[in-house]
């Protein structure tokens, strides 16, 4: 049976904090919009990953939990109520009359609208795995903190030198009976005022150091860090592992769109206008000269992506959407 097409005038492919915002946004244009992710409820990487860890650049929220910000962005894009279609990739593009993009998802459902804004954040990702242990995963090992109330009472081990290492580090300490961080290198990715925070936390980092191997029975018990320059592996009590590696992560079926690459980012313009006629972009998915992978950036490229876009489908608009408070 075919399912007739769904028409809109923005698609926004992506229902993370930059699409939750394009759809407010597009809303306040007065545009019907649809949202598409491949993931079963909207958020992105912060509901995936991070539902419990606490957000604080992002301008005017001085400190909020990932799932209450997730909240409150579908909130304030609720009240123009955009469709969501969650649990279906967007698979292919096509053009429909008039050169409207229509995507066909995963489901076999068609969408066609008047423009489109990719906002996919990194795409389809994968946690990096820990190559030692991994028989442990679902039994104290693993790669995020879905509760932090799982870990209280615990030693945790936090495998990592990134952001994410160190704030759960960071988190988990405050409830955690001990936390240790282990990374491979001397020098932290993360960022250097949390480095500091935690090497003043009473977290032990151990650096210049991987984990070799873990034991135990039904759970994890134990880690053995082999420490370069050490002679004997350091063997530490623990009862959960957290492998904070990173992700691989890549356009899946985006890649084969037609749109202008650099490497797994999609490259815009100011108007954040891909290669592709009515197609835009905008947030983590993106690249330009000077580019910087904030979520704060994100916002403000899909705004900018979105009200071109309004523009592109009447020409009579003008770009500057207005205030809100005009609309009080």
């Amino acid at each position: 049976m075919t399912t007739s097409p769904i028409t809109t005038d923005i698609l926004l492919v992506g229902a993370g904090p930059t699409g939750l915002y394009g759809a407010y946004c597009a809303g306040f244009r007065g545009l019907r919009t649809l949202v598409v992710d491949g993931l079963p409820q909207p958020g992105g990487q912060i509901s995936a990953l991070y539902p419990e860890k606490e957000i604080a650049d992002v301008a005017g929220i001085p400190r909020m939990r990932g799932r209450d910000f997730v909240a409150a962005l579908l909130e304030q894009a609720g009240r123009y109520e955009p469709e969501y279609l969650l649990g279906r990739q967007a698979v292919s593009l096509t053009r429909g009359p008039a050169g409207r993009p229509q995507v066909t998802l995963s489901d076999g459902q068609v969408v066609d609208a008047g423009a489109m804004v990719v906002t996919a954040g990194i795409g389809t990702f994968n946690p990096r795995p820990l190559p030692a242990g991994e028989e442990f995963l679902g039994r104290g090992l693993s790669y995020f903190v879905a509760d932090p109330v799982a870990h209280a009472g615990q030693d945790v081990l936090v495998v990592g030198g990134g952001d994410s290492a160190v704030d759960w580090a960071l988190a988990l300490r405050a409830i955690a009976r001990s936390v240790t961080l282990v990374h491979r290198r001397s020098a932290f990715r993360a960022h250097a005022a949390n480095v500091t925070a935690v090497a003043a936390s009473g977290t032990r980092i151990i650096t210049d150091a991987e984990v070799e191997a873990l034991t135990g029975d039904a759970a994890v018990r134990q880690a053995r860090i082999r420490v370069r320059g050490e002679d004997r592996p350091q063997v530490l009590a623990v009862d959960s592992v957290i492998a904070a590696l990173g992700f691989v992560s890549n356009l899946g079926p985006l890649a084969d769109w037609g749109l202008d690459l650099r490497g797994r980012s999609i490259l815009v313009d100011t108007r954040m206008r891909t290669s592709l006629d009515r197609v835009y972009a905008a947030g983590d998915v993106t690249e330009y000269e000077g580019k910087v992978r904030l979520m704060s950036v994100g916002f403000g490229e899909v705004a900018t992506a979105v009200n071109n876009a309004a523009v592109r489908l009447d020409p009579e608009l003008s770009l500057f959407p207005g205030h809100s408070t005009e609309n009080s």
